[in-house]
């Protein structure tokens, strides 16, 4: 999420990029999904899932198009640098001061028409990665970019909080019935409190939060250095994504086939859409990543069709998944994290994949926080950032770092209701990212592309949602957004 012009990278093909988005889309939000739809009923969370996943799709294109603008703005900057070069060296040798103002002026006035008409398109070819926080200060104001870097650090906030309380609250439930708390003679609608006994005298909550507290132990101090994602790193937790993935739903299907799913989902359920809103945004969020993704593309020809390709994948995959669950688990026995409802004896045999689907959150979750804390903590530098300044060390080394991971484990201490953190996180500062910010951002760089190459200059990367219609309704979703999910919450918290 850095706010600047970064090295493109190693280019890779198109279908190579398709599995990349692919894999950054369907993440910790596809594993809350299916009690999602079970709540809200399954007729409203299919629409609701094929309308937001068309929405992300819109604002997708919309970022696109955004990040052919600044290339545009970008490559013109530096041909005129050039142009100013070149005028100033032939100044030097010239000896009637007049004329040469005089042609300068001349050439000042032809040289934008002549070189856009020129160089056509190819203005706007996406080679140079302007990350979404340069575009932001190349199109918005300084009150837009501070509010860009604000919904940003909300949003990473959140995530962590998802992700602190997803490790702990997975190791609870696997270790806990584990040892003796959920034999495979246990009903398999047991409910359990938190305040029911885990080891001894502990309780389970005592266990999430001495997991929370060992989490934070290990992987809390690598926010205090700077980490990244290796190749090899990703393509593990990649693989094992697949595997528990492809394990879940071929489970899910034997026990239907053979008679044995005990879902009977409604059709409706409206007190449910609240956090099945919040889900289906958080689970189509790629709109802040898209230059790392993209921009390594090596031909875009046709970015458009397979961006539109790998949403209709998305969708099928969300879709299976979902029912899946929905019909072989009773509702009220999904719970947050769909890997655990497998890490039952009477539905799967085998203890090693009983395991493996249990802890399959502690593995791949682990491997993500540290890039999202380090990610965080940049994005406060960046907005704190003036000029020519230098942070002392205190402040660059410990102030910058603490604020980043105090925040989401106090919350994860305090909760780890991750239904609720996924849609609180996607219905707020979700919704101010897949939707606001890319509808502001191709707003405004279309106005700049008209005054800085004239009316006539299409942008080859240009959105097929080129109306400002498409732009209107976008916000006007996504304020019905903020306000629907608030009301819901006040209205929900004035019953109780």
């Amino acid at each position: 999420m850095a706010g600047e012009i970064t090295e493109t990278g190693e280019l890779y093909s198109p279908y190579v990029g398709l599995v990349y988005m692919f894999n950054l889309i369907v993440g910790t939000g596809a594993l809350t999904m299916p009690k999602a739809f079970a709540t809200a009923g399954w007729l409203v969370s299919l629409v609701l899932l094929v309308f937001l996943g068309f929405m992300s799709f819109v604002t997708t294109t919309f970022v696109v198009e955004a990040m052919g603008a600044a290339n545009a703005q970008l490559r013109w900057k530096r041909m005129e640098a050039r142009q100013d070069e070149e005028d100033d060296s032939s100044s030097s040798s010239a000896s009637d001061s007049d004329v040469l103002a005089q042609d300068s002026y001349e050439r000042a006035e032809k040289r934008p028409i002549l070189s856009v008409q020129r160089r056509g398109s190819n203005l706007f070819e996406i080679t140079d990665r302007v990350e979404m926080g340069q575009m932001a200060s190349m199109f918005f104001n300084k009150v837009g970019v501070n509010l860009f870097y604000f919904c940003i650090i909300v949003y990473l906030y959140g995530d962590l909080a998802i992700y602190a309380a997803a490790v702990p609250f997975s190791l609870m439930q696997v270790t806990c019935s584990a040892l003796g708390n959920d034999s495979c003679g246990v009903e398999a609608d047991t409910k359990y409190n938190d305040t029911d006994p885990c080891w001894g005298p502990l309780r389970r909550m005592d266990a999430y939060r001495i997991y929370l507290a060992v989490f934070t132990l290990l992987l809390g101090p690598f926010t205090f250095f700077d980490v990244q994602k290796t190749k090899y790193l990703q393509i593990l937790t990649s693989l094992m994504r697949w595997i528990a993935f492809a394990i879940m739903i071929v489970l899910a299907l034997v026990r239907i086939a053979h008679g044995r799913g005990e879902g009977r989902p409604p059709l409706a359920d409206l007190s449910g859409i609240r956090n099945l809103l919040g889900v289906c945004v958080y689970s189509f969020m790629c709109q802040h990543s898209l230059p790392s993704l993209l921009t390594p593309v090596s031909s875009k020809r046709h970015l458009t069709r397979l961006v539109l390709l790998d949403y209709v994948l998305i969708l099928a995959f969300y879709g299976l998944l979902s029912f899946t669950a929905i019909f072989c688990f009773r509702g009220d026995s999904l719970l947050d994290m769909y890997t655990l409802n497998f890490a039952r004896c009477d539905v799967v045999g085998l203890a090693t994949v009983r395991f493996f689907l249990g802890l399959f959150p502690v593995f791949t979750i682990s491997t993500n926080f540290p890039i999202i804390a380090v990610t965080l903590r940049n994005n406060w530098k960046t907005l704190f950032h003036r000029e020519g300044g230098t942070y002392p060390w205190v402040v660059d080394r410990v102030v910058f770092p603490t604020i980043t991971l105090l925040p989401p484990v106090l919350v994860a201490f305090c909760t780890h209701d991750l239904e609720s953190l996924v849609g609180i996180t996607g219905a707020y500062a979700g919704t101010g990212i897949q939707y606001v910010i890319p509808a502001f951002l191709v707003y405004l760089c279309r106005k700049d592309t008209q005054l800085a190459f004239g009316y006539g200059t299409v942008n080859k990367h240009r959105s097929p949602f080129r109306h400002t219609f498409w732009v209107g309704f976008v916000l006007l979703w996504a304020f019905s957004c903020f306000f629907f999910v608030t009301a819901n919450i006040v209205l929900s918290e004035t019953k109780l």
